[in-house]
């Protein structure tokens, strides 16, 4: 793969996932991140095991190197005056300054971006923030379960009442690693406007912001009606039978997305091997189809629920309509496109220890980004302080006094 990042440093403040995997996703494309992480305990995600929220096998912190891939890190005091010298050593080596820090925090730090340019003016800014950097909720930290999650509209978007309760996100990091692709994209459209200008731009993304363009269509028809969005009632007909998902006979479901249900209705007849049924006056055309979807329906329900997901993955194949099988994460990482495609692959942690992660979204010149392991707590300490010209002795008497670890 083409590492189109290499060449560009970027200098990240932040924990936890959402902006951390920003910077993953680019050290996967080839650029330089130095991780500054708190001078004792690291990053707050080393401890996440700890917090209730997700189950962290001891051996492979899985959580950590998703959103800590290919970095280098540094523990760093910033309320010191001298690790904050530090800090504005490398930024003044840097491309890209990213932060999740709250307001507050970076004006307590003395780390926003006037104070970071004036070490290095031609640096681009960039804030990952939980609802906007503006407004008077500005200040307030969230996670990607609150700002994504519950208040763009999105768990309402899939709630039914007979739940009888808010679902959770479907997966951990989910709305903090979609943001995260939009951060990395944002940095990118930045450095492209430097390139071509000389302008350092500042950027934000926050959680809200990325769920509501998410529910971009969604909000815009609510917003045109008047209604909120929410989803049809589980028992609502289907105007389209070939809309929809059917049970297998081994409690599996197939989904099908055939749009021109009249194109294909004769197609699908051949899979169930009811080629009467192309004929049939209450089905022969698009417009009888619609108008009788709920018998064509019965029919697929009665007929998909008579069989085995194996079988009717053979039945399927040379189907020309759209279809799936719902797929869990473990079928999803050996799905034959995801082979072929290289979206899952091997590493190591830094002890030797195997696991397997997602690669980056995007692949230039066919081929995915190999991910790398995310940095022990403090791994290229000394060396990044040497690349700033530091010896032995003033590192170890900056370690002494604890400005770094």
């Amino acid at each position: 793969m083409t590492s189109v990042m290499q060449g560009v440093r970027i200098l990240e403040v932040a924990e936890h996932t959402f902006v951390p995997a920003a910077s993953a996703l680019l050290a996967d494309l080839g650029a330089d991140v130095i991780k500054i992480e708190h001078v004792e305990r690291g990053d707050a995600m080393r401890a996440l095991a700890s917090s209730g929220i997700a189950v962290v096998p001891k051996d492979v912190h899985v959580l950590l190197e998703h959103s800590n891939r290919g970095k280098r890190s540094l523990g760093l005091d910033l309320t010191s005056e001298a690790g904050r010298d530090i800090l504005y050593r490398i930024a003044a080596t840097a491309d890209v300054f990213l932060t999740n820090k709250l307001p507050s925090v970076r004006t307590k730090l003395h780390i926003d971006v006037d104070e970071i340019r004036v070490h290095n003016p031609k640096i681009i800014y960039v804030r990952g923030t939980g609802q906007g950097e503006h407004g008077p909720e500005a200040d307030r930290g969230s996670y990607d379960s609150l700002a994504f999650w519950a208040r763009s509209g999105v768990a309402t978007g899939i709630m039914q009442p007979e739940y009888g309760h808010v679902p959770v996100p479907p997966a951990p990091g989910f709305g903090d690693s979609i943001g995260a692709m939009t951060i990395a994209g944002g940095i990118m459209g930045a450095l492209f406007h430097r390139e071509r200008t000389g302008e350092a731009s500042t950027v934000d993304v926050s959680l809200l912001g990325t769920a509501m363009w998410s529910m971009g269509q969604a909000m815009a028809l609510s917003l045109l009606l008047g209604v909120p969005w929410t989803p049809p009632p589980a028992d609502q007909q289907r105007m389209n039978p070939l809309t929809g998902n059917y049970r297998t006979s081994d409690g599996r479901w197939v989904a099908l997305t055939c749009l021109q249900a009249g194109r294909y209705w004769a197609p699908m007849c051949d899979v169930i091997e009811r080629p009467e049924l192309a004929t049939d006056p209450r089905f022969a055309d698009h417009a009888s189809l619609m108008t009788n979807s709920a018998e064509a329906i019965a029919i697929l329900t009665e007929t998909f629920a008579a069989r085995p997901l194996a079988e009717w993955r053979v039945r399927l194949e040379n189907f020309v309509g759209q279809w799936t099988i719902v797929q869990d994460t473990l079928e999803a990482a050996v799905d034959v496109q995801t082979v072929a495609n290289g979206y899952v692959q091997e590493c190591t942690t830094a002890a030797g220890v195997p696991f397997q992660l997602t690669t980056v979204p995007v692949q230039y010149d066919d081929k995915p980004a190999a991910p790398k392991r995310a940095p022990l707590f403090n791994e290229h300490g000394d060396e990044i302080l040497a690349e700033l010209g530091l010896d032995t002795e003033a590192v170890l008497d900056l370690k002494i006094r604890g400005v770094v670890a």
